[in-house]
């Protein structure tokens, strides 16, 4: 039997560009493997039904609301014959709290037979109701190693001040102590995002979830309101508004 992890994270965004923005905040993610349906953890967490925190697989893997969860995830490793990927599938994700569900960014963390990770899909929602996903793994389906940089051209639109173009950069250093996870957007011609998200990595317990609550009340709500109020900011700072343009044909890239 597999335990749910409890990531009291960091986040970091830092915006480069004629408008120069930067805020930092805790937020709690879980991280857990994704085919045990049954793993050890607190009774104020659940798997597919209601509790004060929450993982749903219908909020993961394909469409927002119609997830499929890891049944998803093995039909995308499938369908680019990751064959060398056969090993578990963890779920980093923050939780629904109180039955409310966003995530910014989830990430599918997918491993060998030998327990090394070996691909990821980072999985981007935005504000609108759009979800993209983005496959990161090595051409030869090597580990993946915490000072290897994979890349992936942006296709989805997330903020509506940065251009539709330009290339993430993405590391990981998922360890049984400590998580962490950097991306580095540029836009090439107006700068771009430096985003991390760092965090010990403990059992989940109901202490932890309650004295999330506390310390960050309504969980993805509270997100929800941070990034609307540093939209609002950089709108007054004279940042370039632009209209959502039509997600990809595609739910992956």
């Amino acid at each position: 039997m597999s335990r749910v992890d409890h990531i009291r994270g960091q986040t970091y965004h830092a915006r480069r560009g004629a408008v120069d923005h930067a805020f930092r905040y805790t937020v709690d993610y879980v991280l857990l493997d994704a085919e045990d349906a049954a793993p050890q953890k607190p009774a104020l967490f659940s798997r597919n039904r209601g509790n004060l925190a929450a993982l749903h697989d219908v909020d993961h893997g394909g469409t927002p609301g119609e997830g499929r969860g890891v049944a998803w995830v093995r039909e995308v490793l499938a369908a680019h014959h990751l064959g060398a990927v056969d090993g578990r599938v963890d779920l980093l994700a923050q939780p629904r709290v109180l039955g409310h569900q966003f995530n910014p960014v989830s990430f599918w963390l997918c491993h060998g037979q030998n327990g090394r990770l070996r691909a990821v899909i980072a999985e981007v929602n935005n504000t609108f109701g759009d979800r993209h996903s983005y496959l990161c793994h090595h051409p030869d389906q090597r580990p993946i190693t915490p000072s290897d940089t994979l890349a992936a051209q942006k296709i989805f639109h997330v903020s509506p001040f940065q251009k539709l173009a330009g290339t993430y950069r993405f590391r990981f250093d998922i360890g049984e102590e400590r998580v962490g996870v950097w991306i580095d957007y540029s836009d090439g011609a107006e700068g771009g995002v430096y985003a991390t998200l760092t965090g010990r990595r403990r059992a989940l317990g109901n202490r932890e979830i309650l004295m999330s609550l506390v310390r960050r009340p309504l969980g993805s709500r509270r997100v929800l309101a941070l990034i609307h109020w540093h939209a609002l900011r950089l709108f007054l700072k004279g940042a370039s508004y632009r209209r959502r343009p039509e997600p990809p044909g595609r739910d992956l890239s």
